[in-house]
């Protein structure tokens, strides 16, 4: 159970029509937690301040597939023309300060220099561990500056969240910005359009 994104890509007509090109449940995007509330502001998660594209309702010139109206399995819509996604800054914070519950998972490189692997709800075995090294039982938020904890090969700390930390650029949405991508070549970058709804 639970809440599943659905939706359409758009383009736009000589004559100014909206009409579908793709459906996005062809891309197999599931639920998408992070990436919904991150994007779309559907979801609530703890963090995320300024979503991209914050529940902006249906466009009035939608095509005909897109629902409009808000029911049970149609709500929460939003959209984005490929002009704003394509200018979208996605290292931009989406809030104001340090994330208190999540802390990015730095792990060695290739040439053995430490990167961002992953962004993970704080393990206890760390809170612990952090616990231990700063003397007080802390929310990551709350660590002292430069503060890191180490655990099993993996260096922990603290992060303000970006938009690529829940939509990489190879992750599950590439295939999506992809395709917008190629009709916007050959419709403009205004003329193609994501429209999301939820249920």
């Amino acid at each position: 159970m639970g809440t599943y994104i659905d939706g359409v890509i758009e383009t736009r007509t000589a004559g100014g029509a909206w009409e579908m090109k793709l459906d996005l449940r062809d891309f197999d995007l599931g639920k998408a937690r992070d990436a919904r509330a991150c994007l779309f502001g559907y979801g609530g998660i703890v963090g995320v301040e300024r979503p991209l594209f914050d529940q902006r309702g249906w466009p009035e010139d939608a095509c005909d597939e897109v629902p409009k109206e808000c029911d049970e399995l149609n709500h929460s819509h939003s959209y984005a023309t490929w002009a704003e996604i394509a200018a979208v800054d996605w290292d931009a914070p989406l809030s104001d300060g340090l994330d208190a519950n999540r802390l990015g998972e730095w792990r060695p490189g290739p040439d053995g220099e430490l990167v961002l692997d992953d962004v993970v709800w704080a393990p206890i075995e760390v809170l612990d561990a952090a616990e231990e090294l700063f003397g007080e039982d802390l929310f990551p938020s709350e660590w002292p500056p430069g503060g890191e904890a180490h655990l099993n090969g993996s260096v922990y700390r603290p992060v303000v969240l970006t938009a690529r930390m829940f939509v990489p650029p190879d992750g599950r949405w590439a295939p999506v910005w992809a395709s917008m991508s190629a009709l916007a070549a050959e419709y403009g970058d205004e003329n193609v359009r994501l429209v999301v709804w939820f249920g």
